[in-house]
């Protein structure tokens, strides 16, 4: 039995803030990143990238192949530093306060901050490197990418070329959904799960009806300034307001709502401390979840946890700065290789064998090819199951076993189709408000996934909350939020 990647990692893992990720099937030989290094006389530049995801038993392996590759392709080699995903954003703030050496690393809008971190200068602005050594991933990436996750009108990363809307779903674990006959078509809503919740806590014991971790929240109608930050604007764009999220009809629902589920026993009880539901996909007892998808999305799951999961809408397909910078590649302000990393990612979005060797390994030791372009895991790929969509253009991958043909071709449709939100491209800039932004971070520490997760009850523990809030000074950064955007919606009429 082979093997299959988990390709969907963390931006599919349900609950999670991430977005997942693209691919295509055009394979671009990449010339255009050789710029003139080829392999020559002068020593090869070491490349040193961190990126999120567990760490792999055979990732120094495989990068010493695609080191083979890069250095005649650019003269440069690649040392990869992987951190665990509970891990990163403490681990990398840590290491880029330090001057730790690195050239690339993994940022996005919920891992390691990324308008945060360019805001404090951790990432190089990347205009000029794109002109002069970038130019195969302005001709290939969606040019919603790059436009989306510009700050203050430049680049400071490459965004995964991936699915632009953001669009949340409900997924089942499609084996309990046949041995009991339950009906999911008219799953929408947070309050129309109840039935079926009901359902398996009753038939199912040993199940986990409702899974999530620490960073699940129940989803609302409403776009955040910044990541699960309590300040967010209403995405039917009646009106440009930040509001304090708690404090909206929406959130106070369905946070009663999740308590009602909670007490039920629909939701496990250590789930405002659990970094991962990994456990419960592997071995299939939990019912249901909720994840950001992509088309075909549901054969990834099933391929992955070796089990049939279908999926109906929790949402509508938006496209928000969180899934513009869902996964984005920076260069470190303190490279000391900037064009030569540029280079690489020029490389890496536009070359598919490079693509794919970062992906999934070695052909032969962890995939095998079926056909053109159709590639199935060998087992060894479980030393080197890597997170897809935080490794680039995904649109370069190879196909899975059951994949169709046009499956990139459905990935452009979708992005075609989604929606903007009404503060799409507007990026908060927290400088004149630094010390209430820490404050605020901290009290979200304190109460943020207990209610999230309806661990506790709203009735006490929301208004305790929201005044703690005021009290790290959230209205002085709401008011500052509304000042930068009403400023921002006047130059963008």
């Amino acid at each position: 039995m082979s093997k299959f990647k988990k390709r969907a990692g963390l931006a599919l893992a349900a609950t999670t803030a991430f977005s997942i990720i693209l691919s295509g099937c055009g394979s671009n030989n990449g010339n255009e990143a050789s710029s003139g290094s080829g392999s020559g006389s002068e020593k090869p530049v070491e490349l040193i990238w961190y990126t999120i995801g567990t760490p792999q038993k055979d990732v120094d392996t495989v990068m010493a192949e695609v080191s083979k590759y890069t250095q005649e392709k650019i003269n440069a080699t690649i040392k990869m530093k992987m951190i665990d995903w509970g891990d990163y954003t403490q681990k990398m703030q840590v290491l880029v306060a330090s001057g730790e050496p690195m050239d690339i690393l993994f940022t996005s809008a919920g891992g390691f901050d990324y308008v945060q971190n360019v805001r404090k200068g951790a990432f190089l602005e990347l205009d000029d490197l794109l002109a002069k050594y970038g130019q195969g991933i302005v001709d290939t990436i969606d040019p919603g990418f790059l436009s989306g996750s510009k700050v203050d009108g430049h680049n400071y990363g490459i965004p995964a070329n991936k699915e632009l809307p953001q669009l949340e779903v409900w997924r089942f674990n499609q084996n309990l959904v046949d041995k009991y006959q339950l009906d999911t078509s008219g799953v929408k809503t947070l309050e129309s799960l109840e039935p079926l919740l009901a359902a398996i806590k009753e038939k199912e014991p040993e199940v986990t009806p409702f899974a999530m971790d620490k960073n699940y929240v129940p989803y609302v109608p409403y776009d955040y300034l910044v990541t699960n930050m309590p300040m967010a604007v209403k995405l039917d764009g009646s009106e440009l307001k930040v509001v304090n999220i708690l404090e909206t009809d929406e959130m106070k629902a369905a946070l009663d709502t999740m308590h009602k589920y909670y007490m039920a026993g629909y939701v496990a009880p250590e789930a405002a401390t659990t970094g991962s539901t990994s456990d419960l996909t592997t071995s299939g007892k939990w019912f249901l979840d909720r994840a950001q998808t992509q088309p075909l999305a549901e054969n990834l799951w099933s391929a992955s946890y070796g089990y049939p999961v279908t999926t109906t809408p929790a949402s509508d397909a938006i496209i928000t700065n969180t899934s513009v910078q869902g996964s984005v590649m920076a260069i470190s302000a303190n490279s000391e290789h900037p064009e030569k990393a540029m280079e690489f990612l020029n490389l890496l979005n536009t070359d598919a064998k490079l693509r794919n060797m970062i992906d999934s390994g070695i052909e032969g030791t962890h995939y095998e090819m079926i056909d053109a372009t159709h590639m199935k895991n060998l087992d060894a790929s479980q030393n080197y199951n890597m997170p897809s969509y935080s490794l680039g253009n995904n649109m370069l991958l190879y196909l899975n076993e059951g994949d169709p043909d046009d499956k990139w071709e459905q990935f452009k449709k979708f992005n075609a189709e989604g929606v903007a939100s009404p503060i799409l491209g507007f990026n908060f800039d927290s400088t004149k408000v630094a010390t209430e932004m820490t404050a605020v971070q901290n009290v979200k520490e304190q109460f943020w996934s207990s209610l999230m997760t309806g661990t506790v009850d709203p009735a006490t523990y929301l208004p305790k909350a929201i005044e703690e809030f005021k009290k790290a000074g959230l209205d002085k950064v709401i008011a500052e939020a509304q000042s930068q955007l009403d400023a921002w919606a006047a130059e963008n009429k």
